[in-house]
């Protein structure tokens, strides 16, 4: 195997699940022929037993060989949405670190679905596909509340990262004190609404 296999095999291990798109933006995009390099490449992977494919979906989803994901399960469809959710970031700028659901280690703490340094800042990143109750988000503040208080984040961190909710609801009440939250339906909106008006307040 050349390079680009090993990186394609590890961000199926990464990633969980990747569609052929999502292999074109990471490592097919400088050549001519995208699709068809991407398809050569990949075709070789499933015969050699590298990777798994379920061409019930279009463009097909790829899978590492040992992985134990039903091509039905709920999980598909949220971890094809963080593999969309890095492909964006790398529009502006790739993460030095991206870890997808990142734990703890202790029972009953926080469990952001992504945990990066993006622009040399750490972010938790909470992916939401569906619209979260004011329970359910509640819970969250207080888990996220007290793991700050907890301390134990400056293991990983020299300051606590900032809570990055990726939703298309647009929730009312995310002033989580001490904690600075901010939520948007997509990179370019986040963008938009917080790096440029922080440009913006910094040449003021």
């Amino acid at each position: 195997m050349n390079k680009r296999d090993k990186d394609i095999l590890e961000a199926l291990e990464k990633f969980r699940v990747l569609d052929r798109n999502h292999l074109i933006s990471m490592f097919f995009k400088e050549l001519t022929g995208t699709v068809n390099a991407c398809n050569r490449v990949m075709k070789r992977l499933e015969r050699d037993d590298k990777v798994k494919v379920h061409r019930s979906t279009r463009p097909y989803s790829y899978y590492p060989q040992k992985s134990n994901i039903r091509p039905n399960s709920t999980k598909v469809p949220h971890f094809l949405a963080i593999a969309d959710f890095y492909v964006q970031l790398c529009k502006y700028a790739t993460p030095s670190k991206f870890e997808v659901e990142w734990k703890t280690g202790s029972k009953g703490s926080i469990e952001p679905d992504i945990f990066m340094i993006w622009n040399g800042a750490p972010f938790f990143v909470e992916i939401q596909r569906n619209h979260y109750t004011k329970k359910v988000m509640d819970a969250k503040k207080e888990k996220y509340t007290s793991y700050f208080y907890s301390q134990a984040w400056k293991e990983h961190s020299d300051y606590f990262p900032f809570l990055w909710i990726v939703s298309e609801t647009k929730y009312k009440g995310l002033e989580w004190d001490p904690l600075r939250v901010y939520q948007s339906d997509t990179v370019s909106t986040f963008i938009s609404k917080y790096m440029k008006k922080d440009k913006r307040n910094a040449a003021g």
